[in-house]
């Protein structure tokens, strides 16, 4: 949730950064309704924030990617195995989704945290900006 609070904000210590990182990414960038509900609970104008958030998903620039509910007993497992340093809901979908899908690179500011998380292959996720 991190960068897109960053990117919302121009003001943002991180603005920049994210906005040089996301030049990294291949379109479309793809996330998580829990990441996304985070992100609009952080920022300071939530409406205009996902007014932005529909746009880039109308222009196919973001997809926000539905999980099923079988992906539930995965997040909990994850939650669980990394509940020492309180894995959040937010950062378990978005490993879930880089498992489901081969993904192997995370837009985040939380390197602390993603740093240490693994896929079920024992796959570290490359962390975008840098």
């Amino acid at each position: 949730a991190g960068p897109l609070v960053a990117l919302a904000n121009p003001e943002d210590q991180y603005h920049e950064q994210c906005v040089n990182g996301l030049r990294e990414l291949p379109l479309p960038y793809v996330s998580t309704w829990a990441v996304l509900a985070e992100a609009a609970w952080l920022v300071v104008r939530p409406v205009e924030f996902i007014r932005s958030v529909a746009n880039s998903c109308a222009d196919s620039s973001l997809q926000i990617r539905d999980l099923e509910p079988a992906s539930l007993d995965w997040i909990a497992a994850f939650m669980n195995r990394y509940r020492n340093i309180g894995a959040q809901l937010a950062d378990a979908t978005l490993m879930y989704l880089a498992e489901r899908e081969g993904i192997d690179t995370v837009f985040t500011l939380d390197r602390r945290d993603f740093s240490i998380y693994r896929t079920s292959k024992n796959r570290a996720l490359k962390i975008v900006p840098e």
